[in-house]
């Protein structure tokens, strides 16, 4: 029984005693739920459901918790309920129904802890979003594994979801970008303002081999050269780069086709209409302080030139005009300033920042070797990037690594730790289990045992205490991926797995819980049992390792 369905008996009975009662049965909730209690001496789940109910239909708690447990305690696989405190509910289940877990997990596969929490909703995640005037350092590579893994997670959970990347190719950072190149193409000395590093030579002499008479053009037109082709191989080399970081995107947008479509225009015609505009000085400003901004915005300056707060309100109205209810923005530590803005320029757009605007603001991340920070790439110059950090610890610990905090949380990754084959390692402590779990498999196959149909399972025998412990630990998975998404918390399916793995090391190290049999010893309806509960800890630990993009190894 999945936690889900007990959920289900408990509403189920309380329906039952309403009906008897004669209670308003409008009270009763669409849907409950139970959770694990934190000591397992109280059971195997607890619900609250009396304590709600009780002052809604005016029956003490505990009285109405009494009638509630008589009930419960009549349904297939309720082994005992008892009542806590003043009206908990501590249900303990048989161990065939706790057992039966198992089967339902293995004959899921990788739709177990998939649900339609989130369905309906249209979602538009952005993230990364890194301009192409370098390639993607440290702190764009963690929106990279968050974005990604966030993205899973809601699709996981019902959602429709666009994942997109905004291509800035417009501005006056790619002038500086472009003049940078020229400069390194003519072998000089990079710009005041512009941009250093190998990278920068390298994708010059690139240009120069796709045009070599670029040196020989006049300034605006050489300058154009090495804007175009710059901008084209740098974000090449930024799509590559993701794509073997295991990301790709839905829509790759670009901000110059929001200029070439006139879309500026129409945000502003938008804008307009909706009475938040006004001309000062010569420039045209948008009244955010009418949303609680500190101050009201320029979209199009004196001189006739664009701001870039106007690419963003015309970049909002895109997604929105695209269908997508829910406009998801995942920001850099240096972007805190953007949230006022931002949510009151929804607000101009007469739109409810709460439901239609979400920003996320991800901290620092610092690459840590030998207890020192790594301060600067050696291709880029000034910044960690990427390839950095996947030199030094490989894509699936990069991956996991950057998933597992909070993303409000700033995080030093330590190379030696990441790259160390140990239980101190998370993402190897975590992959060992699925490699453990693939082992114990192919060894049960080799002295002939096999799981069989389902009449040959017998969840009954899974009555020990580490085969309990594991079982419940799996039964959490739906309700942890449901969380994680409606939160954006793509670790608290890391710390689970984390947890899980110590659970099946804990069933997996005890003799009275051995899978295979001992010896000459025939193989029983327990081993059986048991390997059912093995293979189901190997269909829930790759689940959860795939929801953050990271590889569950049959070998390690």
């Amino acid at each position: 029984m999945t936690p889900a369905e007990l959920a289900e008996v408990v509403l189920s009975a309380a329906h039952a005693v309403f009906t008897a009662r004669g209670l308003d049965p409008a009270a009763l909730p669409a849907r409950t739920a139970v959770e694990r209690p934190r000591n397992p001496d109280h059971g195997d789940y607890a619900s609250t459901l009396a304590l709600q109910l009780s002052k809604k239909v005016g029956v003490p708690p505990r009285e109405l918790a009494a009638a509630l447990a008589e009930q419960l305690g009549r349904a297939a696989g309720v082994k005992s309920v008892e009542i806590a405190g003043p009206g908990f509910l501590n249900i303990r289940l048989d161990a065939a129904a706790a057992g039966q877990l198992a089967r339902v997990i293995v004959e899921a596969g990788p739709e177990y802890g998939r649900s339609d929490r989130l369905a309906g909703q249209r979602i538009n995640l952005e993230f990364v979003s890194a301009n192409p005037t370098g390639p993607v350092h440290i702190g764009g590579v963690r929106w990279a594994a968050v974005g990604d893994a966030l993205s899973r997670l809601l699709r996981a959970t019902g959602a429709e979801v666009g994942t997109e990347y905004y291509f800035n190719d417009a501005g006056s950072q790619i002038d500086r970008f472009a003049r940078s190149l020229r400069c390194a193409a003519k072998g000089e000395p990079a710009p005041e303002d512009g941009y250093g590093g190998a990278y920068i030579a390298e994708i010059a002499a690139q240009v120069r081999a796709i045009r070599p008479d670029v040196l020989d053009l006049a300034d605006a037109e050489a300058q154009e050269v090495f804007r175009v082709e710059g901008v084209t191989l740098m974000f090449a080399e930024i799509r590559s780069s993701l794509r073997g970081f295991g990301v790709e995107f839905d829509t790759y947008f670009n901000e110059k086709d929001l200029h070439d479509r006139g879309e500026l225009e129409l945000a502003l015609d938008r804008l307009r209409a909706q009475g938040h505009l006004y001309e000062a000085d010569g420039a045209t400003w948008l009244r955010t302080t009418d949303f609680g901004d500190d101050k009201d915005r320029v979209l199009r300056k004196s001189n006739g030139e664009w701001t870039y707060f106007a690419a963003d309100c015309a970049y909002y109205l895109d997604k929105r005009e695209r269908g997508f209810e829910r406009v998801v923005i995942m920001l850099g530590a240096d972007h805190h300033g953007y949230l006022g803005r931002m949510k009151a320029m929804s607000a101009c757009f007469g739109d409810d920042p709460a439901v239609n605007l979400e920003i996320l603001i991800g901290q620092l991340v610092n690459l840590v070797r030998d207890g020192v920070p790594v301060r600067m790439s050696k291709r880029a110059g000034t910044v960690v990037t990427l390839e950095d950090l996947v030199d030094a610890i490989g894509v699936d610990a990069s991956r996991y690594a950057l998933a597992r905090y909070s993303s409000d949380s700033p995080i030093d990754i330590d190379v030696e730790l990441w790259t160390r084959a140990t239980r101190d390692n998370p993402v190897y402590y975590v992959q060992y289990v699925a490699a453990r779990t693939a082992s114990a498999a192919r060894q049960a196959g080799e002295v002939g045992l096999v799981r069989g149909s389902g009449a040959d399972f017998h969840p009954e025998l899974l009555a020990h205490d580490k085969e309990n412990e594991l079982l419940k630990a799996l039964a959490e998975f739906p309700a942890v991926v449901a969380a994680a998404a409606e939160l954006r918390e793509p670790h608290r399916v890391a710390r689970y797995l984390e947890e899980l793995a110590g659970a099946y090391h804990r069933f997996y190290d005890e003799p009275a819980c051995r899978i295979l049999p001992r010896g000459d010893e025939p193989i029983g309806d327990g081993n059986r049992a048991r390997l059912w509960l093995n293979d189901a800890t190997r269909t829930v630990i790759a689940n959860g390792l795939r929801l953050l993009g990271v590889s569950a190894p049959e070998r390690m």
